[in-house]
């Protein structure tokens, strides 16, 4: 059942992919080295731009509504039946604003850091940003599978020309690690495509009587891309890497939005095409979730370097979202979206902090620090903030999807409930450790005695996500009311199994 809800049968879905790769694609026509202020105001009107496209999505979505909105259908490749195939549901409604939002942060904060290649810079994160909002609104298989590997080319080359000293390795990582989980998934879309008649649609292939040793095959072809994106233990280890590495734009990309991209796949492709595997398979993707809940949340404890302990932190909170997907509870369902969308916030903002420490003392390691507070306060309290945030702290956008994943978890199952709250332990702990070493205390040394606090550009970008956090933190319906029908509807479709 599909319908639009936009007077005239706007393409917004289409103006909010295509408008942000235009600028990019500008920025890189236009942007001169030796005159990079061009290529930055041009990049920021169009992330402006792009992000203003997105908003009529939220106000014009009918959040009773079943089935997608918003529905573009055209034609792509006729012989072979294929469809550039758009629309959104309450689960990927989000997603898109969220992922306009965070390439404007990116671009604002990048301003005066970033002073070589800076076209390339802003273009590579327009165009990046237009594919990602492709992967959350594509309704084609082939159409998902081309957004979803394009997403790496920019990454690669953010992280392999901007990076660190390691930026070369770190980035070969992470493309071969998601490019070789994503072939076995490519395989799996051509099975359905045969099975289906020919089909691409993902509704039909929600419908195919497929069995379950079958399914269980399909599942675990998707499984190979999905969990390397999200990223889930043992397939994590490029993350710590790239985080290391990657500019803190790329940083905040890679946490805020392309993490999300695996999770929202599992929703869109795992469950509801294969059900019973799902079912079937649901105690060995729980066990992974809470091996990644504890033992990373352990690891993050551990860490000398500051991005290194909140990409651990990261993969531990993404723990929490495939947990709360296989339990096959509504609370803990819609809990698991509104995670990714906090965690797009609050990990957004560390990075970003992290950041702004870097560019004024040059490391990343928790040593060289401490008594910050002393010469940065304003700074100070919004890391706070997004520390308490991270760990999960009541009126924080961090506490509501953690708290709704560990109440379904214990209508499910009480113990795997229990494990799972015992992040909020270890969360707690390295979160509050690592602003006990960097923040409070006597100024540690000369240089941080010559630190100076937040100008103007990097308060408003921490200030607009520091309020976002508290917003969705006070008040969640923002989120909840959108994903509940979309989340209701998914679990009936994994709820009635294909098999009798």
């Amino acid at each position: 059942m599909m319908q639009s809800s936009f007077p005239h049968s706007f393409p917004l879905l289409s103006l909010s992919i295509w408008l942000p790769i235009l600028f990019g694609l500008i920025v890189l026509a236009v942007g001169r080295d030796d005159k990079p202020a061009i290529a930055r105001v041009v990049a920021l009107i169009g992330s402006l731009a792009s992000f203003v496209v997105t908003v009529p999505l939220i106000q014009h979505f009918d959040k009773a509504a079943h089935g997608m909105q918003f529905v573009e259908h055209v034609t792509w490749i006729a012989r072979f039946n294929i469809f550039y195939f758009l629309g959104i549901d309450g689960i990927s409604l989000w997603f898109v604003p969220l992922t306009a939002f965070i390439t404007v942060i990116v671009v604002i904060a990048g301003w005066e850091v970033i002073e070589k290649k800076v076209a390339q810079y802003m273009g590579a994160f327009l165009i990046l940003s237009g594919l990602m909002i492709g992967v959350f609104c594509a309704l084609d298989g082939l159409l998902f599978y081309v957004f979803f590997e394009s997403t790496l080319i920019p990454m690669f080359i953010i992280i392999g020309v901007w990076g660190g000293a390691n930026r070369v390795y770190a980035s070969v990582k992470f493309f071969l690690y998601t490019l070789a989980g994503s072939l076995l998934t490519l395989v799996a879309v051509l099975y359905l495509y045969n099975k289906s008649g020919g089909s691409f649609n993902i509704f039909d292939w929600y419908r195919l009587p497929l069995p379950l040793n079958t399914q269980i095959l399909i599942f675990l072809a998707f499984l190979m891309a999905f969990a390397v994106k999200v990223p889930m233990w043992p397939v994590h280890t490029w993350l710590p890497d790239a985080h290391v590495e990657a500019p803190t734009g790329g940083s905040v990309v890679l946490a805020a939005i392309m993490l999300k991209l695996g999770g929202y796949a599992f929703l869109r492709f795992s469950l509801p095409i294969a059900p019973d595997a799902s079912h079937y398979l649901s105690g060995f993707i729980i066990t992974l979730s809470l091996i990644a809940v504890i033992y990373i949340g352990l690891v993050a404890l551990v860490q000398a370097d500051m991005k290194k302990l909140v990409a651990y932190s990261s993969i531990a909170h993404m723990g929490f979202v495939t947990l709360g997907f296989f339990v096959f509870n509504d609370i803990a369902l819609q809990g698991g979206v509104v995670q990714m969308i906090s965690h797009g916030f609050v990990s957004g903002a560390m990075f970003l902090c992290i950041g702004v420490l870097y560019d004024r003392m040059h490391t990343r390691q928790i040593a060289e620090y401490g008594g910050v507070i002393n010469r940065m306060p304003k700074f100070a309290a919004l890391f706070v903030l997004f520390s308490l945030a991270n760990c999960g702290l009541p009126a924080t956008s961090g506490f509501v999807g953690e708290f709704m994943v560990i109440l379904g978890a214990v209508q499910f199952d009480f113990w795997i409930g229990l494990l799972a709250a015992t992040a909020l332990i270890f969360g707690a702990a390295y979160s509050l450790w690592l602003v006990k070493r960097v923040m409070f205390g006597a100024v540690a040394n000369k240089h941080v005695a010559e630190l100076t606090d937040l100008n103007k550009r990097e308060f408003l970008i921490l200030g607009v996500l520091a309020i976002a956090v508290l917003y969705v933190g006070i008040y969640p319906a923002v989120l909840t009311d959108a994903v509940q029908t979309s989340a209701m509807d998914l679990l009936k479709q994994v709820s009635h199994p294909k098999l009798y």
